[in-house]
């Protein structure tokens, strides 16, 4: 039992991390890490050793705030995304800051299955089928969520992915005609 209590202690900076970025919110991000925790401890009879403690968090995390969110409609509790976006830390860099801030709108506009398919496997680094296991859909979902993602969030941060394909090739140009003209 100590070995699981010290495998759940090791996972809790990833929770909050994911828990952060999913309900953009810092105190709904802690409430959520915490009925998770919870959750897990009450349901450790289920979690069977040498299996993934992260994956089984998640997706432990993954319906809770499922429910959630829910619960929250059936309520009537509807918050504007806006108006609750979370602030990110600041860097030296400037540029790196107002970057990360468009990154964080960005990330708010995009669709929930899109948004947690971003988060499990570009900031998490889980693999595709990491993520449909916790997400509980099939590894096509998983692919076809994050290529629309990707392109939502090219155009919400107004990257046009053409023409840095465009501009990769000019930059290379020059190198070969020289070699060219040798």
């Amino acid at each position: 039992m100590y070995e699981f209590h010290r495998l759940i202690e090791h996972e809790i900076p990833r929770l909050r991390r994911y828990a952060r970025a999913l309900t953009r919110d810092s105190s709904r991000a802690d409430d959520l890490v915490q009925d998770t925790l919870v959750r897990g401890l009450a349901k450790a009879h289920l979690w069977q050793p040498g299996t993934n403690m992260r994956a089984w968090l998640f997706a432990i995390m993954h319906n809770q705030y499922v429910n959630n969110v829910r619960r929250a409609q059936r309520e009537g509790a509807i918050v504007d995304v806006d108006q609750v976006a979370s602030t990110l830390v600041a860097t030296a860099d400037p540029t790196a800051s107002r970057q990360l801030s468009e990154l964080d709108h960005a990330l708010g506009h995009l669709a929930n299955g899109q948004r947690e398919v971003v988060l499990l496997v570009g900031l998490e680094g889980m693999s595709y089928n990491e993520a449909a296991k916790i997400l509980r859909v099939p590894i096509g979902t998983i692919r076809s969520r994050l290529g629309r993602a990707r392109e939502a969030l090219r155009l919400l941060m107004g990257i046009d992915e053409g023409t840095k394909r465009v501009e990769r090739v000019e930059r290379q140009r020059p190198a070969r005609d020289s070699r060219i003209a040798a």
